[in-house]
């Protein structure tokens, strides 16, 4: 792979750290949020909240359990920002489906939350859960489960396109006088450096020119830390990238 040039620290607009593992079908992320998440993935039909700080959900008996629907979730997120709290939920599709589960299923849930790692698949029947979302208060190590890893690659790709949106509004108005497009990252670039992944890699965005933008990708050697990448990042940015992705 072609090395690429060092940049100052201060052309890059964020830095984003992903760290997947394909077998237990699980990434670990530092510098994405909660309201990122959510944003991206708007069809969830519901989310269960196995530990959380927010006031407002609605209870389930069954479980005992606490969880919230889409009309919720702005003022969620909002409350998440005025206050971080430790969190971890997952998705599910049908509050009845709750009241199906076992007593080991809910067992297992307490489990995820308490230690945030699963006992076995973390993908129920009753709840066709796609996801599970696991940080600590401070939001350095965010652990997501995946059914479908191939959400994995939708979600990094709209992380940068959300970004790059909002870097952009300062220059709408020659935006909309020329209608020009803003520059999108799809999911299957990301897809192609998913072999990548599997390292550990910091993913680093900056303005090319004044209308594209670029990705730039460090692998990162297996004796780090994944919550203290980003504290350390005049440490690995001194290093030329290994992979650069156009957008």
């Amino acid at each position: 792979m072609a090395k690429k040039e060092v940049r100052d620290m201060d052309e890059y607009l964020t830095h984003l750290y992903v760290h997947v593992n394909e077998v237990e079908h699980f990434a670990l992320f530092s510098g994405i949020t909660i309201q990122q998440f959510i944003r991206n993935f708007t069809d969830l039909s519901a989310l269960l909240l196995l530990k959380h700080g927010y006031d407002d959900a609605s209870f389930n008996m069954h479980t005992q359990l606490e969880f919230i629907v889409p009309e919720q979730y702005n003022h969620f997120i909002k409350e998440f920002a005025e206050g971080p709290f430790e969190l971890c939920f997952m998705d599910f599709e049908d509050e009845r489906k709750l009241n199906m589960l076992s007593p080991q299923e809910q067992a297992e849930l307490l489990y995820i939350a308490h230690k945030k790692e699963a006992i076995r698949s973390p993908f129920y029947h009753h709840l066709q859960n796609r996801f599970v979302y696991l940080s600590d208060e401070g939001q350095k190590i965010t652990k997501i489960y995946f059914r479908d890893m191939e959400d994995l690659n939708h979600l990094v790709a709209n992380v940068f396109t959300g970004l790059i949106g909002e870097k952009s509004k300062s220059s709408a108005f020659w935006r909309k006088k020329n209608n020009i497009v803003l520059p999108r990252l799809s999911a299957e670039k990301v897809t192609e450096h998913n072999e990548l992944f599997e390292d550990g890699v910091l993913m680093s965005l900056f303005k090319t020119d004044k209308l594209n933008y670029g990705i730039e990708i460090r692998i990162l050697p297996e004796n780090i830390f994944p919550d203290e990448v980003l504290e350390d990042l005049n440490l690995h940015m001194a290093k030329p990238s290994d992979v650069l992705i156009e957008v």
